[in-house]
């Protein structure tokens, strides 16, 4: 499963750093972007919009206040589902996307890959 987080960190105290690792750790391939070009788990991370294909799941990791300027990117992802991960949680973009016919999830992703609902 391709797997797009948008928010990672390098730094590992963070949930989208531990994020990154565990995808990996499950199998996933993992396509993160984040504020600032860098490396997590020999990842590269993105500070642009790349055009990607085929991404299953979309999972956030940025406030709600600076969604806005991932609204067209992820529409135009079509992933099967977003995951608003704790405190991204944003109405206005979740009924967009279910509008859109994607699924959305309020849920934590290390959880969800923890208890093998992801």
């Amino acid at each position: 499963m391709k797997v797009l987080v948008i928010g990672a960190s390098t730094k590992p105290s963070r949930t989208s750093y531990q994020a990154v690792e565990m995808l990996q750790e499950y199998g996933h391939e993992v396509i993160a972007i984040g504020s600032k070009e860098a490396k997590v788990h020999g990842i590269d991370i993105i500070v642009n919009h790349p055009k990607l294909d085929d991404i299953n799941t979309v999972t956030l990791y940025i406030n709600p206040r600076i969604q806005p300027v991932y609204y067209d990117y992820i529409s135009k992802l079509k992933p099967d589902r977003v995951i608003f991960n704790p405190g991204t949680e944003n109405p206005e973009f979740m009924k967009s996307l279910i509008k859109q016919n994607i699924k959305i999830e309020e849920a934590c992703t290390l959880v969800l890959l923890r208890t093998g609902q992801f």
